[in-house]
C-alpha cells in the first residue's frame, strides 16, 4: 500500500467566522484597542444564550451580555396573587398556584414574609424544535416501558377469556367479563395512540413540566424562584435576581438545557422569564461580538462590544416577531435608563404592502432620527428576483442600513466544502432591490454565513447558518469597531454619518448583480477613515429626506406603461437634523450646502446645482427610457458638496427602470431564450402580461449532454399597494443531462402588468450548462374575480373569456371550509402598566383593547382565526400590534396568532372555545374604534363539497346534465351556471353571516388548474324550518281554560326542579302537585332531579333511592316497551304519542340511573340486584348514553370491570373535559395500575386547568 507523504493543508479556521473580506482583520491588526470596546449592540432577535461560547466576557474583561429582555410577553407570568409564609414542622412553606406545598430554604431572605406566586408551563419557554425532542424523550423515559407492561397484561387477559365458553349459555356476568378484557386491550391501544398524537391539545396531551413561580423582595433587591423540581423543593429549583442587576441566569433542567433569566415588573406582580424561541439570536450575536479570549480565531467581529439581548420573536408564534415585542424593544432603547445603545442589529423582517406609513415603522424612525441609534437590518432571503427587500430596511425613512448576503471564495471551500473556489458573489437567495417605491433597499453586502456559537439547548457548540441574517450582524459588528475607535478618540457621529461612510467606501463587485450588492462589499477601514475625516462637517447630524413623484416614494421606479415614455418627475429634498425638535435654532439658521448633482446615465436629465438651506427644495428630473434595451436598469443622481467633493455623495436619487421584452403572439403569447449558465448566473426577463392571461407556463430544457444543473426560477408580479408575495413564486429545480422541466404560475393580465421571470443557476452548482427555456401565457378568465354566491339567490351565472387563444375549460367549484362570523362578547380598554416596559419616552402610555369572543365547533377541525380589520399588516399597520389567543372551556391556551391568519391554523376538537384579543396603540381613540371588530372562525370541512355546474340555465334549474369540458374562444363569452346546494345540511344551526369558502378553477390543463385558482365564497341562507308533521288544524285545539291549567302545572313542575327539595316551599309545592292527581310521572321526576341537583358529596342517597322508585313505579313500562317495539305508528295522534313516550322513556332512564347509583352509594352488595338495574337500563338506551354514566361507571368499578368503566369515563371526558370527569379517569387508571398515564395527568393538571387566562 503506498502512502502520500506530502503535508496536509492547515484548516482555514478564520474563514468559518469571516472577517478578512470586509477588512475587519486588517483593521484590528492596526487598531487592536478599537475592537468594539465601549460600544453597546442591541440584538433584536430571538434572544441570546448567556452560556453559549463567546458570550461571557468582552476582550477587556467586562460582562458580554449586560441585559436580557423579552418583549414578546411569551415568558410572562402573572404573579399578582400574594400569599404568606406558613411554618409546617419547623419548615417555611408557601402554597403554590399548582396546589403544591413549596418548601422555602431557611437562608432565603424575605423580611415581609409575603410572596407573589404564579405558574408557568415549561413548554411556553421552549424554543421551536426543542419541545418535540423533549416530548419524545419524556415518552421514552416516562411512558413507553410502563405502557408496554400494561399492553402485555391486557393481551394476556384477552387470551384467557378467549378460551372460555361462548354461545347461549354465557351468563351476563361472563359476558361483561369478556367485554371488559376486550375493553382493556382496546383502551391500552387507544391511550397510546392518543398520547402520541401531538397535533391538537386533547386531555392526554403531554403538557410538559409545570412550574410554580415566586417573586419577593429580599431586602437587597427583587428576586424570583422557579420550582423546576415540580415537587415543591425550591432549593433544587432556580433562584434568580434581575439579570441586568445580578447577571444571574440558570438552566431549567439538564434534559432541556434551556438557560433563562428574569425581569420583574409592577412591584412583583409580573414576572418575565427570558428564554429563547430559537437558536437564531445567539448565532447572530456571536457573529457580531463573540469573544473567545483563549481562541481569538473564533471571535466575532467586535469582541470588545457589549450586547443587549432583546427577544422580538414570540415562542407562541414559532419565533415570529410581533408589534408588541418590537415596540417594547424600541421603548427600552429610547428610554436609555441604564445604558445607551449605539447599534441595533435586526436580522428579522417581513414583506410589507407599503412602506410609507405604519406604527412600527414610525417607531423605528423615531429610534434613529430622534435618539441617534444606528440601525442595521438584513435585506431578506427572498432573491434573486427584484423588489424582494423586506421590512426593515424598507420603512418610511431610508436611514436603515440594509444588508445583502455575499459569499467569498474562502467561505465556499472552508464553510460550504465546495470542490472549487469560485469568484465572490452575492448569494442566489439574497433579496434584491429596489424597494417597490424605488429606493436601493440594499445598502451594502457582507459575508452571509458563519460557523459559530449556538445555544446549549441545540446540544452542539457551533453551527453553520447562512442568510442575510448573518450578513447583517457582520456589518453591525464591523461598525462597532469603527464606533469604538471614534469614541476612543472623542469624535462624534450620527446614524446618517455612519450610513454615508458605508455607502461611500463600499467596494463594488464587478460584473455582479447591482441590485443584490447595493453600493458594494463593506470596507470597514474605509468607513472608519471616512468617519474620522468628516466628523466635524455640518452634514454629520443631517439626513437628507428625498421623496419623488410628488408623494412619499424614496426613489423613482418605472415599469410597465411608465417605462415606455419620457417622464418629468418632481424631486423634493429636505435636510433634517438629528432630534430636530431639540436642535438649537442657530444650527438650523446657519445650515447651507451647495450641491453639484451628477449622473452617469445618458437617459437621465437633471439640474447640475442645488443650493440647499434648512427647508425643502424641489427640482425636476427627466427620465427617457425609450432607448433602453429590455431588462432592469438603474442610475443614481448623486449630490456632492461643491466645496468639498472628497466627502463623497451626501445624498442620492435612485432611478430604476424596467423595460419589457416583446412577445411572439402567434400561436400563443410566448417568449423563448437560449442561454449559457455559469454558477450564479442570473437571467431576468420582464414580460408584459397579455390582457386576459391568467397563468403562464415556464418550460426549460438542458441542451448539455454531459452536465446537469441546479436552478432557481423566481417570478414576481408587482400589484399596487400589495405585498410582493401576492404574485410571487419561487421554485428550485434540477435539469439532468438533456433533461426537461415545466412549471406554471398565476398571472394577472392587462395593460402595464409586468411579470419578472428570473432564472438563476445556483451559486455553488459547478459547471457550465446550455439551457433553452420559454414562457407561454394562457388564460380562462371569469367576468369577475370576486366570486361570491348567496345560496338564497338561486342559480349563479359566470361568464368565461379567453382573449388570446382558444382554451379548453373544465370549471370546478369546491367548498373546503366553513366560516363563522363572531362578535365580541366582552371588551375593555386598559392603560398598560407592567413597570416601564410599555411606556415610551417621555411618559407616553400604551392602551390595550382587550376583546373576548366565544364560539363552538361541532366536530374536530383545522381552524383559522382571522380579525379581518387587522389582518395581513404588521409593520405597515396603523395599530401597534394585535394578538389573539384561543382557549378551551378550562382556560387552557391552545394556540395564538397575529397579523397573518393563514400561518396560525390550530387543530381544535369538538367543543366550546374562548378567544382573547389584544389590540395596542398609544392613542386610546384609535383602539376604541375596534371594540366591535368581528372575528372570522374558519374550520376545515371533513370533506370538500363540490357545487354542481351546468352549461345552461334550464339544466341548472332541473339539476340536469352537468358541464364537463367546454371550449372558450376569443371574442365570445361562455356562460357557466352554478346551482345552489341541494341540501340545507350546512345551513342548520348556521350563525348570521356564516359562509362556506373554497376554490374555483376553470382550466382543463392540469398545470393551469393548479396555478390559476380563485377564492369562492358561498353565503349560507337561513336553514329550513321543521315541518309540523301533525298537519295544520288536524287536531282540535284544547279549550283555553284547559290549556291555561296545563301551562300553570308545567310552570309549577319546572319550579319544583329548582327549589331546594328540603325547603318549605319545595315541600309544599310537591305536596300540592301530588294532590292535584293526574299523571304524576313528571312531578315525581322533577322532584328526583331536585334531589340529584345537590352536590354529590352532600347528596342524601336514601332520599334518592326512595324518590327514584316512585318515578319508576309511575311509568307504565309495558306500554312503553310496546310502543318502542312498533315499526310504525299510523294513528292520527302519533306525533303527540311519540312526544309523550319519549318523555316517559327519558324520565324512566334517569330514574333507573339514579336508583342504581344510589344503591351503590348506600353500600348495596347484591350483584343480582345491581345487574337487574343494568338490564332494565339497557332495554331503553345504550350503556354509553351520557345520562346513565353516573351509574354505569360506578357499577363497572364495583364489579371490578375497570376497563369498561374506563372506556365510559374516557368518552365522558372527551365529550366534556372537566376536573370532575378527569378525576374519575385518574381513579380508574390508578385501580388498573396504569401509573404512567396517571403521572402525566396529575403533573399536567395545573396546565390543563389554569387559574386564569395567560397574560398577553
Amino acid at each position: 500500500m503506498s502512502s502520500n507523504s506530502s503535508p496536509l493543508d492547515s484548516f482555514p479556521s478564520w474563514a468559518l467566522q469571516p472577517r478578512k473580506e470586509t477588512g475587519a482583520t486588517s483593521f484590528l491588526s492596526k487598531n487592536p484597542e478599537y475592537d468594539g470596546r465601549g460600544t453597546v449592540i442591541a440584538i433584536f432577535d430571538s434572544g441570546v444564550d448567556p452560556a453559549a461560547g463567546g458570550m461571557q466576557v468582552t476582550s477587556d474583561g467586562k460582562p458580554k451580555i449586560i441585559d436580557r429582555i423579552d418583549g414578546s410577553g411569551a415568558g410572562d407570568v402573572d404573579t399578582s396573587t400574594v400569599v404568606e409564609t406558613k411554618v409546617v414542622d419547623g419548615k417555611k412553606t408557601v402554597l403554590g398556584l399548582t396546589g403544591r406545598t413549596l418548601t422555602v430554604p431557611n437562608e432565603w431572605k424575605n423580611p415581609s414574609g409575603k410572596w407573589n406566586v404564579g405558574v408557568k408551563n415549561a413548554f411556553d419557554l421552549y424554543p421551536r424544535g426543542l419541545k418535540d425532542r423533549i416530548i419524545l424523550e419524556r415518552q421514552e423515559k416516562f411512558w413507553d416501558s410502563g405502557h408496554k407492561r400494561c399492553q402485555a397484561e391486557a393481551m394476556k387477559k384477552q387470551q384467557e377469556v378467549d378460551g372460555e365458553k361462548e354461545g347461549d349459555n354465557v351468563t351476563l356476568t361472563e359476558k361483561l367479563v369478556k367485554e371488559n378484557a376486550e375493553a382493556e386491550l382496546e383502551m391500552v391501544g387507544m391511550l397510546d395512540k392518543k398520547f402520541r398524537d401531538t397535533s391538537l391539545g386533547h386531555w392526554l396531551t403531554d403538557m410538559g413540566p409545570v412550574y410554580d413561580c415566586l417573586v419577593w423582595d429580599s431586602g437587597e433587591g427583587m428576586r424570583a424562584a422557579i420550582d423546576t423540581s415540580e415537587v415543591g423543593d425550591l432549593a433544587k429549583g432556580l433562584n434568580l435576581g434581575i439579570f441586568r442587576e445580578t447577571r444571574e441566569w440558570g438552566k431549567l433542567t439538564e434534559l432541556d438545557q434551556v438557560n433563562v433569566s428574569v425581569n420583574i415588573y409592577s412591584g412583583g406582580s409580573l414576572l418575565e422569564i427570558v428564554s429563547m424561541p430559537s437558536s437564531h439570536g445567539t448565532h447572530v450575536a456571536s457573529i457580531a461580538a463573540a469573544c473567545f479570549p483563549d481562541m481569538p480565531e473564533k471571535n466575532g467581529l467586535a469582541p470588545g462590544a457589549q450586547i443587549v439581548s432583546v427577544n422580538i420573536g414570540d415562542s407562541r408564534l414559532n419565533s415570529m416577531e410581533t408589534g408588541t415585542a418590537l415596540a417594547r424593544a424600541m421603548s427600552y432603547v429610547m428610554r436609555a435608563e441604564h445604558y445607551k445603545v449605539d447599534l441595533i442589529n435586526m436580522s428579522y423582517g417581513e414583506h410589507s404592502h407599503w412602506s410609507s406609513a405604519g406604527r412600527v415603522g414610525d417607531l423605528m424612525s423615531e429610534v434613529i432620527n430622534k435618539h441617534g441609534v444606528t440601525w442595521v437590518a438584513s435585506a431578506g432571503n427572498d432573491g434573486p428576483a427584484l423588489c424582494t427587500v423586506g421590512t426593515p430596511p424598507d420603512i418610511c425613512t431610508n436611514a436603515v442600513i440594509g444588508v445583502g448576503a455575499y459569499v467569498s471564495p474562502e467561505m465556499m471551500t472552508a464553510m460550504y466544502s465546495t470542490r472549487e473556489k469560485l469568484p465572490g458573489t452575492p448569494f442566489t437567495w439574497s433579496s434584491r432591490g429596489p424597494t417597490i417605491d424605488g429606493d436601493r433597499g440594499v445598502c451594502v453586502c457582507a459575508p452571509g454565513g458563519a460557523i459559530t456559537s449556538v445555544p446549549q439547548f441545540t446540544l452542539r457548540g457551533t453551527q453553520l447558518m447562512n442568510g442575510t441574517s448573518m450578513a447583517s450582524p457582520h456589518v453591525c459588528g464591523a461598525l462597532a469597531l469603527a464606533l469604538s475607535g471614534m469614541r476612543a478618540q472623542g469624535l462624534g457621529w450620527s446614524p446618517y454619518s455612519v450610513k454615508r461612510a458605508v455607502e461611500n467606501t463600499a467596494v463594488p463587485l464587478q460584473d455582479m448583480c447591482k441590485f443584490g450588492q447595493g453600493n458594494g462589499l463593506l470596507n470597514i477601514e474605509g468607513v472608519f477613515d471616512h468617519m474620522q475625516k468628516h466628523c466635524k462637517n455640518v452634514e454629520r447630524d443631517v439626513r437628507f429626506a428625498v421623496t419623488c413623484g410628488g408623494g412619499t416614494a424614496k426613489g423613482i421606479h418605472l415599469r410597465g406603461k411608465g417605462a415606455e415614455k419620457c417622464q418629468e418627475i418632481p424631486i423634493k429634498v429636505e435636510p433634517l437634523f438629528l432630534d430636530q425638535d431639540n436642535r438649537v435654532a442657530k444650527d438650523k439658521q446657519e445650515f447651507n450646502l451647495k450641491f453639484v448633482l451628477s449622473c452617469s446615465a445618458g437617459w437621465v436629465s437633471h439640474p447640475s446645482h442645488l443650493d440647499l438651506m434648512y427647508t425643502n427644495r424641489h427640482f425636476l428630473v427627466s427620465v427617457d427610457p425609450t432607448g433602453l434595451a429590455p431588462g432592469a436598469h438603474c442610475a443614481y443622481i448623486t449630490a456632492h458638496d461643491a466645496s468639498s467633493p472628497a466627502r463623497g455623495k451626501l445624498w442620492e436619487v435612485p432611478i430604476n427602470v424596467v423595460r419589457t421584452e416583446k412577445l411572439d403572439m402567434i400561436p400563443r403569447p410566448r417568449v423563448e431564450h437560449r442561454e449559457t449558465f455559469q454558477p450564479g448566473t442570473i437571467k431576468r426577463h420582464f414580460l408584459e402580461v397579455p390582457s386576459g392571461a391568467t397563468w403562464a407556463t415556464f418550460s426549460a430544457a438542458n441542451l448539455s449532454k454531459d452536465t446537469p444543473g441546479k436552478f432557481v426560477l423566481h417570478t414576481v408580479q408587482l400589484l399596487p399597494k400589495l405585498v410582493v408575495r401576492t404574485l410571487e413564486h419561487h421554485k428550485m429545480f434540477s435539469l439532468a443531462e438533456n433533461g426537461e422541466w415545466q412549471h406554471s404560475i398565476p398571472v394577472k393580465g392587462g395593460p402595464g402588468q409586468v411579470v419578472e421571470f428570473c432564472v438563476s443557476k445556483w451559486w455553488a452548482n459547478i459547471g457550465t450548462v446550455d439551457c433553452q427555456y420559454s414562457v407561454t401565457f394562457h388564460g380562462v378568465r371569469p367576468n369577475t374575480s370576486n366570486l361570491v354566491m348567496h345560496g338564497g339567490e338561486g342559480i349563479y351565472r359566470l361568464d368565461l373569456d379567453s382573449e388570446n387563444h382558444t382554451e379548453e375549460a373544465q370549471p370546478e367549484v369546491k367548498l373546503k371550509t366553513s366560516v363563522q362570523v363572531v362578535r365580541p362578547t366582552e371588551g375593555k380598554v386598559v392603560s398598560l402598566g407592567g413597570g416601564t416596559r410599555d411606556i415610551l419616552p417621555v411618559g407616553r402610555h400604551m392602551y390595550e383593547l382587550q376583546l373576548q369572543y366565544s364560539f363552538s365547533l361541532p366536530k374536530t377541525a383545522e381552524t383559522i382565526l382571522n380579525l379581518g380589520m387587522l389582518s395581513d399588516v404588521l409593520y405597515e399597520s396603523e395599530m401597534e400590534s394585535q394578538l389573539w389567543m384561543v382557549y378551551d372551556s378550562n382556560k387552557r391556551l391552545l394556540g395564538s396568532g397575529d397579523a397573518y391568519p393563514s400561518k396560525w391554523s390550530v387543530k381544535l376538537e369538538k367543543g366550546d372555545y374562548t378567544v382573547r384579543v389584544s389590540v395596542r396603540h398609544e392613542k386610546r381613540e384609535l383602539v376604541d374604534k375596534f371594540t366591535d371588530t368581528p372575528l372570522l372562525v374558519s374550520s376545515k370541512l371533513s370533506s370538500p363539497i363540490s357545487l354542481d355546474l351546468f352549461s345552461s340555465h334550464p339544466q341548472a334549474q332541473v339539476s340536469g346534465k352537468k358541464i364537463s369540458t367546454v371550449s372558450i374562444s376569443p371574442g365570445r363569452s361562455t356562460p357557466v351556471y352554478i346551482a345552489p346546494l341541494s341540501t340545507d345540511k350546512h345551513s342548520k344551526g348556521a350563525t348570521l353571516g356564516q359562509f362556506l369558502q373554497g376554490t374555483a378553477t376553470f382550466a382543463k390543463d392540469e398545470a393551469g388548474k393548479k396555478a390559476d385558482v380563485y377564492t369562492f365564497k358561498y353565503i349560507l341562507p337561513e336553514g329550513g324550518k321543521k315541518k309540523d308533521k301533525g298537519g295544520k288544524d288536524k287536531d282540535k285545539k284544547k279549550e283555553d281554560a284547559a290549556a291555561f291549567e296545563e301551562a300553570i302545572k308545567d310552570c309549577k313542575i319546572g319550579w319544583l326542579a329548582k327549589l331546594g327539595y328540603q325547603t318549605k316551599e319545595g315541600q309544599d309545592l310537591f305536596t300540592e302537585l301530588c294532590a292535584a292527581g293526574g299523571n304524576l310521572t313528571s312531578v315525581q321526576s322533577a322532584r328526583l332531579n331536585n334531589i340529584m341537583s345537590v352536590p354529590e358529596g352532600e347528596r342524601n342517597w336514601g332520599d334518592v333511592l326512595e324518590q327514584a322508585e316512585r318515578v319508576i313505579q309511575s311509568v307504565d313500562q309495558p306500554q312503553l316497551l310496546a310502543w318502542l317495539g312498533m315499526k310504525s305508528d299510523a294513528r292520527e295522534n302519533a306525533v303527540e304519542v311519540k312526544k309523550e313516550m319519549d318523555k316517559a322513556k327519558q324520565q324512566l332512564v334517569e330514574a333507573l340511573t339514579a336508583k342504581g347509583e344510589a344503591m351503590i352509594e348506600t353500600g348495596e352488595q347484591d350483584k343480582e340486584k345491581l345487574l337487574g338495574v343494568y338490564t332494565d337500563i339497557v332495554k331503553y338506551t345504550e350503556q354509553t348514553d351520557v345520562k346513565v354514566f353516573g351509574f354505569m361507571w360506578k357499577l363497572f368499578r364495583q364489579q371490578a370491570l375497570l376497563a369498561k368503566a374506563l372506556k365510559l369515563s374516557v368518552k365522558q371526558l372527551e365529550d366534556k373535559q372537566t376536573k370532575d370527569n378527569e378525576k374519575v379517569v385518574v381513579e380508574l387508571l390508578q385501580a388498573l395500575g396504569w401509573d404512567h398515564a396517571v403521572r402525566f395527568l396529575e403533573l399536567g393538571k395545573p396546565a390543563r386547568y389554569p387559574v386564569d387566562y395567560q397574560p398577553f
